[in-house]
């Protein structure tokens, strides 16, 4: 039997897990750390820093959960894995992890990932004060804290570094059922691309991330039921093809190497080009309320 040439096959996979984006030790003598790294996307951005040879330090809210994460992370590269149980909206939490960094063996880390987030879906006019509060904190406001404590430290030492903030591309579009999520997004990019221009003078790089779906255990209960729903997710992308977080790891660690020193207040998404995608015709239109029916915690659900 052969294959038709012109039938779409979509974009080739990629390496297999434990391949490296980067000459080997490309990180070593190098410090990352990684907000909301002890789980999902966080860690997987942290396993192939490690691969490259850089000592972590893992920031979460989960101290049992942080630990999982750095037994599982000091055996990727060998590497020094430090954790620190940490709010992102504690501001005072987050100066005593960087003290923590700087008193220890790692010392002040050369990249910031900033990865912790919060999302739930949920229609607009349900949304509670507390839940837009929460969700616009961690991912937002928490954000900035970090990004504020890690530049301090290094505007005073006079050294250069790396931050990445990772964004979704519904900052762009907007994000019905997501109401929360996306605004907070859309100020995380602001921030890339503010900061990037203030930092710049001094050293500092600052670059946003954004992933495509890319499924993994740590994904909340209520996105996981979606996609549980949805048949094949992959072939509702132009790649054909789902993620992998590896793939978002590899784009990390390129934004903060010395190959990108001059990719500063960029965004660069990860998603096989789906959030770009338009169709001649369009579905028709189901109220944000009645997809979201049915789902867990959702009434009828």
């Amino acid at each position: 039997m052969t294959t038709d040439p012109h039938e779409p096959t979509g974009l080739p996979a990629p390496p297999p897990p434990g391949a490296r984006a980067l000459p080997e030790g490309t990180y070593t003598g190098r410090a990352v750390l990684v907000t909301g790294g002890g789980s999902g996307l966080g860690k997987a951005i942290a396993a192939e820093f490690a691969r490259l040879g850089a000592d972590l330090v893992l920031v979460g809210r989960t101290a049992d959960r942080l630990a999982r994460a750095r037994e599982e992370l000091a055996a990727v590269g060998g590497t020094r894995v430090m954790t620190a149980v940490c709010d992102v909206r504690d501001p005072e939490r987050l100066a005593a992890a960087l003290d923590g960094c700087e008193a220890g063996p790692v010392g002040l880390p050369d990249v910031l990932v900033s990865s912790a987030a919060a999302n739930f879906p949920v229609a607009a006019e349900e949304l509670s004060p507390n839940g837009w509060r929460a969700v616009v904190d961690i991912t937002l406001t928490g954000a900035w804290f970090a990004m504020r404590e890690f530049a301090r430290r290094h505007l005073a030492a006079g050294t250069p570094a790396s931050v990445i903030a990772v964004g979704a591309s519904y900052a762009w579009t907007g994000g019905p059922g997501f109401v929360h999520s996306a605004s907070a997004k859309a100020g995380v990019k602001s921030l890339v691309e503010t900061l990037a221009v203030e930092w710049g003078p001094y050293g500092i790089q600052v670059n946003g991330l954004v992933p495509g779906l890319m499924p993994h255990d740590d994904l909340p209960s209520a996105i996981l039921a979606g996609l549980d729903g949805a048949p094949d997710p992959g072939r509702r992308q132009p790649a054909l093809r789902v993620g992998e977080p590896r793939e978002l790891g590899w784009a990390a660690t390129f934004l903060a190497s010395p190959y990108a020193r001059f990719v500063s207040g960029h965004t660069l998404v990860v998603d096989g080009a789906n959030w770009q995608r338009r169709t001649l015709v369009n579905d028709p239109v189901v109220p944000v309320r009645e997809q979201l029916r049915g789902r867990p915690g959702r009434p009828g659900g």
